[in-house]
């Protein structure tokens, strides 16, 4: 895909021409002043969903993850969530110890 870019003057005075190398795939942007405002392109034969918009940029990756396969299982113990939020609240480098490999403490 080329890009180009041009003044509104150029677009005003050749309009059939660029429009011509915007269906064929060009990419024209459109300046007023050395700032752009406007962008021609070929038209998107359908909407994409902003993932796949952004991976299209190459801007995100996409995962391979199936998330319709996740199962979610049990710990088997009980977990006082409110003890544990106020441990981290109290000592941030808890979670960070935990990210290192550094045993749970069993309470």
């Amino acid at each position: 895909m080329t890009m180009k870019a041009i003044n509104v003057t150029e677009l005003k005075a050749h309009l059939s021409k660029y429009l011509r190398l915007a269906s064929r795939g060009a990419r024209i942007t459109v300046k007023d002043r050395d700032e752009p405002i406007a962008e021609l392109g070929p038209v998107r034969a359908e909407t994409l969903s902003w993932r796949d918009r952004l991976a299209g940029e190459g801007r995100l990756r996409a995962g391979t993850q199936d998330w319709g396969a996740l199962r979610i299982s049990t710990l088997g113990r009980r977990i006082d969530i409110q003890a544990s939020l106020g441990a981290v609240r109290e000592d941030p480098s808890e979670v960070r110890g935990r990210e290192r490999g550094t045993p749970d403490p069993v309470r």
